[in-house]
């Protein structure tokens, strides 16, 4: 008979370590605490920001503290995100604005300031490559980090790093994260979503297996509505029931996704956490209130997103070689546009542009509720924007936008406007 796994645990408010199981902590009376057999063997984390945009505005104005908040806008416009007092009422991210105020009428509507998230994601970054150079950006607010070998650094177990990371972000951010810790980055994204907000959840390797037999299918990487759909109709409906299978079976059926199934079903994911995973575009778009289709209606809000994409290719050091258009109709198609520029392209001038003569093979009377505009091909800025021999006016422009983009640096975004977009960037805000 093998002898069980020594008990390990620890509160997660005072770090106090735990000498047998309890309610709460002796020290502190927090019942926040931790443990787990396999709680100082593992070192492969997701972290996740709570409701990341609808938090920062909590922050930031305390009457929000006790009350639904929605990130979003616009009659037409869909969530951002929402705080998880509105949740409570049903409101999702991805969810139309209008359904949303159905089912929360008294909530606060807050329109997106992406400056401000960006801002305070980048602080978060930074915070956590301060625990190890090993970290996997997933989004603004949530990153894979591998911690392993990590112990001497921080005189302490990966458990107790991130539960410290994660009191500090609390005091100095803010705002709250979600930990979930696993020997793989499958589980560990799945344990982090399982006590939010303010969670820290573990999944062993032992446990794995019987952990994961009774979820749904969709729990797994990859496996949305569709895949679901088709599954369902074939009888599988758990992941217990993938578990059953045989592998060579599965890849007949659904090909290089049946492999998937079989192996994130037992738990086995060999995928290592990347940091080489940077942005592939820069864009931005916004949804209209009411459906547009003339070019007068149209090139303003062309013209203040390419300024915005303008703005953050500056604020990154990146240039984009590809400029795409997005846009999409009233029936809810999807239309997108490109053209490769012959040189890398940071100002908004060359965007619009290029923007526009895409643009107006897609003005026939059409309706849209979307247009967005972008870059791809990302690269350093060195090369970018050499002088237009063939147009000596564009020398001229993008030194006049050099001069406005120094102007708004200094006395705010609205202090200069050209004249596409005098008066369209108020109405969007």
């Amino acid at each position: 008979m093998t002898s069980a796994a020594p008990f390990s645990g620890f509160c997660r408010d005072c770090l106090k370590e735990l000498a047998a199981p309890a309610r709460r902590c002796v020290a502190c009376g927090s019942p926040r605490l931790l443990s787990h057999s396999e709680l100082y063997r593992l070192t492969l984390a997701h972290i996740d920001c709570d409701a990341f945009y609808a938090s920062i505005e909590k922050r930031d104005n305390p009457e929000l503290a006790d009350k639904p908040v929605i990130i979003g806008g616009g009659k037409r416009g869909v969530v951002s995100t929402a705080c998880y007092i509105a949740r409570i009422h049903g409101v999702r991210s991805a969810m139309p604005m209008f359904k949303a105020l159905e089912a929360c009428p008294q909530a606060v509507v807050i329109r997106p300031n992406m400056e401000k998230y960006v801002r305070v994601g980048r602080e978060v970054r930074a915070m956590m490559l301060e625990l190890t150079p090993l970290v996997q950006p997933l989004s603004i607010d949530e990153a894979f980090l591998d911690l392993n070998g990590t112990e001497r650094l921080h005189q302490d177990p990966p458990a107790r790093t991130l539960a410290r990371f994660a009191r500090r972000i609390e005091q100095e951010v803010g705002i709250t994260v979600s930990v979930g810790l696993s020997y793989c980055k499958f589980l560990a994204k799945v344990a982090s979503d399982l006590q939010k907000p303010r969670g820290f959840s573990v999944i062993g390797q032992a446990e794995a297996v019987d952990f994961l037999k009774e979820r749904p299918v969709t729990l797994i990487w990859g496996v949305g509505k569709a895949f679901a759909a088709t599954l369902e109709r074939d009888g599988i409906r758990t992941i217990g029931q993938l578990q059953t299978m045989d592998e060579a079976d599965l890849m007949r059926r659904y090909g290089s996704m049946g492999q998937r199934l079989f192996r994130l079903s037992r738990g086995q994911d060999e995928r290592t956490v990347e940091t080489d995973g940077e942005a592939k575009s820069v864009s931005s778009e916004t949804t209209f209130n009411d459906d547009l289709s003339r070019p007068d209606e149209l090139v303003p809000h062309l013209r203040h997103l390419s300024e915005q994409v303008a703005l953050r290719l500056r604020k990154s050091d990146l240039a984009g070689q590809t400029v795409v258009l997005k846009l999409k109709t009233a029936d809810f198609k999807l239309r997108t546009r490109n053209r490769r520029l012959e040189s890398p392209t940071r100002l908004a001038d060359r965007i619009f542009r290029i923007g526009l003569q895409l643009l107006d093979k897609e003005v026939d009377g059409t309706k849209y509720r979307l247009i967005g505009i972008g870059v791809s091909d990302l690269a350093r800025p060195g090369l970018a924007d050499p002088p237009d021999l063939v147009d000596p006016q564009a020398t001229r422009r993008a030194a006049a936008e050099e001069a406005i983009n120094k102007l708004r640096d200094k006395f705010g975004k609205t202090s200069v406007e050209t004249g596409y977009t005098f008066g369209q960037r108020r109405r969007d805000q």
